[in-house]
């Protein structure tokens, strides 16, 4: 009796161990880098970081922005972020050429395009676009078919409004909210309708960050998911809309003026999406890709 009593009670010792252990983990702090755009993209990451939801779950996120596309590029290529908000053409051309990251969610983007005047008439544009970007292959897609398009390639976002408002360039592709800004100093705004399944925005991590960061990065998963439900259970959205004026620091008045997309919770883009975009890489940069669907997307943490 005495011998049981005794392997009793180590059992219990052994058990009440191993809770706190997992107690003591689930209560550290982990922490994430992240690069984001000024984009309607990242405001379920403006509002879990604003509202204390990665907090909540023991994560602390660093949240970068970015205006130049490159040196958000720079920045994870370096180490310097575990993941970033990015497009699938740009992601195609850095697995390709050797670089190990991987979609973890697509993100849910607006592109509206700009133009000074109105293009009414017109059958040759100069567009402003990113070569290797969602702006080169959104200017292809929607205006391909029914102009010659003159492409002029400019990678900061506040340059291509500048040259637009100076009339060197007929129209460009601006993501919301930059988009409303720009119409605010005068410019037209238009949104193209698209029959994609999937917007071309996507938030990829490091194979590094997914191999050694797992648990931080179900966290950052989850506060996404928490966000995005937060949103859609909004009746108004103008408290969505203002969280990136504050966050971007834009021209109030440009508040009631942003579209914002529908937002989904976590997803990845099925197989025939990229396939499609991989198709159009080849045709347009004239880069052949022979990648396979798990050599691009990671679609562990969507539980």
């Amino acid at each position: 009796m005495k011998k049981f009593l005794i392997l009793l009670l180590l059992v219990l010792w052994l058990l009440a161990a191993g809770c706190q252990k997992q107690l003591s983990e689930s209560a550290e702090t982990l922490s994430l880098r992240v690069g984001v755009m000024p984009a309607v993209d990242s405001a379920p990451i403006f509002y879990a970081d604003q509202k204390g939801l990665f907090a909540e779950l023991g994560l602390d996120v660093t949240v970068q922005v970015y205006t130049n596309a490159m040196d958000r590029q720079s920045s994870l290529i370096s180490g310097g972020l575990d993941g970033a908000m990015t497009d699938v053409i740009a992601l195609v051309n850095n697995v390709e050429n050797g670089f190990d990251i991987k979609i973890t969610t697509s993100t849910d983007g607006v592109f509206p395009f700009l133009t000074k005047a109105d293009i009414t008439g017109k059958t040759e544009l100069k567009a402003g676009v990113m070569e290797i970007s969602v702006t080169n292959y959104l200017t292809d897609r929607m205006l391909g078919p029914h102009y010659q398009l003159d492409k002029i390639y400019i990678n900061e976002i506040p340059a291509r409004l500048e040259m637009l408002g100076q009339g060197k360039l007929d129209i460009a592709v601006i993501p919301e909210p930059m988009a409303s800004q720009g119409e605010l100093n005068g410019l037209i705004k238009q949104l193209f309708p698209s029959d994609d399944a999937f917007s071309p925005e996507v938030m990829v991590f490091t194979g590094k960050a997914i191999q050694e960061k797992r648990a931080a990065l179900e966290r950052f998963h989850q506060a996404y998911n928490q966000a995005v439900a937060a949103i859609k259970g909004v009746a108004a959205t103008i408290p969505n809309q203002e969280i990136l004026v504050s966050t971007l620091k834009l021209d109030s008045r440009v508040t009631d003026k942003i579209i914002l997309p529908d937002y989904h919770l976590a997803r990845v883009p099925d197989a025939a999406y990229l396939e499609q975009i991989m198709a159009w890489n080849e045709q347009v940069l004239g880069k052949k890709t022979s990648l396979s669907y798990d050599q691009l997307v990671d679609s562990s943490f969507l539980d």
